[in-house]
């Protein structure tokens, strides 16, 4: 190993797709708005620890590993990974551990397991990205719920193995449906590259058609589960907003489920990076008002 291997070329740094992070912004932006009060430095912090160091480093341990020769999230034409990448994955998450521990012990170790997880989604030793079921639930636990409870609980400053109620439970499994409502559609236009890679995933056994159902029954718990929490919390001028921000998702669903139905050729990079862009947004401005106004 040589130092020089530590420092990320182009096509690394292309591969950590930092801008990808944003797309699981709305959960940190959820977990801050209902945490009470919060310390400035603790939100920047927690912050850049999840979306500067942590998530981008799972992302290029995954691009490491898979080798994409044909689009991924936010790569129509991904450049040849190189074993800088590897490495500047790893740094990230040892630097990512380490500030951890300003926040907590609890938090520190959070981080850790999420990096875990991520290499054993990855990793030809593991690959739990060729199970459909046992990929699905590590995106579905370990970028939904629990990213909100490690998120609200650093930020507030108590313990991940406190006092759990409701307040906390529905809020990490709205995120969680929210967040595995999109899993299927990130890969539906993967499905011949997969298959050549031996990854058996989620959206292959679902089909095209499939894909599509599973991920409305999973965005209709979330809306379900939103009803649930603001109205319990008395505040259903929430769940009405989160309806109106909703709407753009449900009806560009609907478009491009139609169009597939029509052609699987639409069931493509550029209409899949639409469908993340708009949810994205739109879950954006839904969760970012909550942390403004709440």
């Amino acid at each position: 190993m040589k130092f020089k291997q530590f420092i990320p070329t182009r096509s690394a740094f292309a591969h950590l797709r930092f801008v990808f992070s944003v797309f699981l912004l709305p959960v940190y932006l959820f977990a801050f708005s209902q945490a009470d009060v919060v310390k400035a430095s603790t939100a920047v912090l927690v912050f850049f620890i999840w979306h500067f160091l942590a998530f981008p480093a799972s992302n290029g341990y995954n691009s490491y590993f898979d080798k994409d020769e044909d689009s991924i999230a936010l790569l129509a034409k991904p450049p040849e990974v190189d074993l800088s990448l590897y490495y500047f994955s790893i740094l990230l998450e040892v630097i990512a551990f380490l500030l951890g521990f300003i926040i907590s012990w609890e938090f520190a170790f959070a981080v850790l397991i999420y990096g875990i997880m991520s290499k054993l989604y990855s990793h030809p030793a593991t690959r739990l990205k060729k199970y459909p079921i046992i990929s699905f639930l590590t995106v579905f636990i370990f970028q939904g719920c629990f990213i909100y409870y490690t998120t609200y609980t650093a930020l507030t400053g108590t313990s991940l193995f406190g006092h759990w109620d409701l307040g906390l439970i529905i809020p990490g499994a709205i995120s969680s449906c929210l967040i595995g409502a999109s899993y299927p559609l990130t890969q539906v236009y993967q499905h011949e590259e997969d298959s050549r890679r031996g990854d058996k995933t989620l959206s292959i056994v679902l089909g095209y058609k499939g894909s599509f159902i599973f991920s409305g029954v999973l965005f209709a718990a979330g809306i379900a589960l939103s009803y649930w929490y603001w109205h319990l919390a008395g505040m259903m001028l929430n769940f009405y907003f989160f309806i109106v921000c909703a709407a753009p998702i449900f009806f560009f669903f609907n478009y491009w489920f139609y169009k597939v139905g029509r052609s699987t050729a639409n069931a493509n990079f550029k209409n899949a990076m639409r469908m993340n862009f708009i949810s994205s947004g739109c879950m954006l401005v839904y969760f970012g008002v909550l942390a403004v106004f709440s």
